[in-house]
């Protein structure tokens, strides 16, 4: 259950069934054309056309076998996708599809929280164990909401359905519930004291979802549709708690798995059961709907401004810190962005922008090893192409 960052090469740190297609078949099946559109902004530096355009090409292969693609902010606009619905049919990738976002699912979390806390219902520097006491035990120190927020807290991670992919993809259908997840974290004891370091786990954004249903009395679910995604725009976007299927429209998703005889299976994993991520990573949405999280986000328009600063502050005097309250500082390019990376089986996501939303970038890549611990190329590609 620890979750693991990517890498965009020397410069960004981000985390078996019967009649599967083998690498060959995947890598014969037809590409899907190139489908993007974009306009700059006068004055702005525009969003590299080509360069984008090229680093979705060619898909499926390998590496993924679909990418969606959103490039916008004041500098201009660019739209892009490629790929393939699914590796059967060949039938070109849906630019609207819904995916599963992963980790992005902190971001909304954390603006959950922060309206929460706007509202007089959560006071960040107060003890998590006083809102919810006996969830940990007396080993751990008094952990702050903030310091969960930021990543801090020193609690563990908790465990999941073993750590091989064969492993969690037979129990895909299973259910692990937050509280069972946090019970395996607490039983293991802290793992440092709090504020002294900073260790990225979704354990700490499972602790805020039981958080906010304490003090709410509401499902993490519903007040995060009603003060998140409402107020953002997010039509499209839903959290399917033990339901392994992903509703509407949305393009598969598959993990390439290395067989005996050295060749490579490609195995549908777009049904799985996503419980145990719940509030740090069950989230389902689309690339139209992150976008508008971004923009509304940023501009105040769901978090009000005092708190929304706990997003773009890295807590002090702790060495190498990167997390701030859901997000990640990250620079590049001679730019700041701030940004949050998602990954389950089948699919990599990820969110960034500029403060001033001068560029923002979200992507949809279907990756073929999503939890693997190098950042997935096509990712890359478009990552570098889209924020320089």
């Amino acid at each position: 259950m620890r979750a693991r960052t990517t890498t965009l090469t020397a410069a960004l740190v981000l985390a078996l069934t019967a009649g599967p297609l083998t690498a060959a078949q995947a890598s014969a099946a037809p590409a899907a054309t190139v489908s993007s559109s974009g306009r700059a902004a006068p004055g702005g530096t525009a969003p590299d056309a080509g360069a984008l355009s090229a680093a979705i090409a060619g898909l499926p292969d390998q590496d993924a076998t679909a990418a969606l693609v959103r490039v916008g902010g004041t500098d201009g606009v660019w739209r892009g996708s490629a790929g393939v619905h699914d590796l059967e049919s060949a039938a070109a990738a849906d630019p609207d599809a819904r995916f599963r976002a992963g980790s992005t699912t902190k971001v909304v979390t954390a603006a959950l929280v922060l309206r929460l806390a706007a509202q007089g219902r959560i006071d960040l520097g107060t003890p998590v164990q006083h809102y919810l006491p006996g969830l940990l035990t007396r080993a751990f120190r008094p952990v702050t909401v903030r310091q969960l927020l930021n990543h801090t807290s020193g609690i563990p991670s908790g465990d999941g359905f073993g750590d091989s992919f064969e492993e969690q993809y037979a129990h895909r259908f299973d259910t692990l519930t937050p509280r069972e997840v946090v019970a395996s974290a607490v039983a293991k004891g802290p793992e440092f004291a709090p504020g002294s370091r900073q260790d990225y786990l979704n354990i700490n954004y499972t602790i805020l979802g039981l958080l906010v249903e304490k003090v709410t009395g509401r499902s993490y679910a519903d007040e995060a549709t009603r003060l998140v995604l409402r107020p953002a725009g997010m039509r499209d976007t839903y959290f399917p708690g033990a339901r392994p299927r992903i509703d509407g429209p949305h393009n598969h998703g598959y993990q390439a798995v290395r067989q005996a005889d050295g060749t490579t299976r490609f195995v549908d994993v777009t049904d799985w059961n996503q419980a145990d991520r719940w509030a740090a990573g069950d989230m389902i949405s689309t690339t139209a709907d992150l976008e508008r999280l971004v923009r509304a986000l940023f501009s105040g328009r769901v978090v009000p401004r005092p708190q929304l600063r706990e997003m773009f502050t890295l807590p002090r005097h702790i060495e190498g810190a990167v997390y701030s309250a859901g997000l990640q500082r990250f620079e590049y390019g001679g730019r700041v962005y701030w940004l949050k990376s998602g990954a389950r089986y089948g699919y990599s996501t990820m969110i960034a922008a500029t403060r001033d939303l001068s560029r923002t970038l979200v992507y949809s890549v279907n990756s073929t090893d999503a939890k693997g611990e190098e950042m997935n190329p096509v990712a890359e590609r478009i990552a570098r192409a889209a924020l320089k």
